[in-house]
């Protein structure tokens, strides 16, 4: 469904519905998840960034300044989204079923490929000391470390799948 005729603004304003010209200022909140693609919040004016803050229960949030694509940027976007939703699926995603979602795998550091204890020794050992009069051996240490990997990768798919660029504590659920 494309239109033929120019459009007299770029988009408007998610809270008093005015229309936001090309090439003008606007507004995003700085909440990472008000800044999604889906999402998409944008704002006139500082004012309307306040009404939303509140009616949204953010608890520390502001207002990031940016500025609207010109008109030519904006018709090459659009005309390289149709393309992409135009272009064929790979034929492994066709044939797999959608309810069937492929393991994540994570990124391949690159350089050093130290196995980094990952958590506080010190704390650990003593809190095992506190709890039930035990010592802990180093090794428990490499352990944990892969445990706690285990669950920061799947944390990580996560965040990634819910496209946020920041991992957060539900993640971890």
């Amino acid at each position: 469904m494309t239109s033929t005729t120019t459009p007299e603004f770029w988009r408007k304003c998610s809270s008093c519905k005015k229309p936001l010209p090309f090439a003008q200022r606007y507004y995003v909140c700085s909440v990472s998840t008000c800044n999604r693609v889906r999402t998409g919040l944008v704002f006139c004016s500082v004012a309307c960034v306040d009404a939303h803050i509140p009616m949204m229960n953010h608890k520390d949030a502001g207002a990031i300044e940016k500025r609207a694509p010109t008109l030519a940027e904006w018709q090459r976007d659009q005309a390289e989204a149709a393309a992409a939703a135009a272009r064929p699926a790979p034929a492994q995603a066709a044939s797999s079923p959608s309810s069937v979602q492929a393991p994540y795998v994570p990124p391949t550091p690159t350089g050093d490929l130290r196995r980094d204890i990952l958590i506080v020794v010190s704390k650990t050992k003593d809190y095992v000391r506190a709890k039930s009069g035990l010592n802990t051996s180093d090794g428990v240490m490499e352990v944990l470390s892969d445990k706690l990997r285990a669950i920061l990768d799947e944390a990580i798919r996560r965040a990634i799948q819910d496209e946020r660029k920041t991992l957060l504590d539900r993640d971890l659920k």
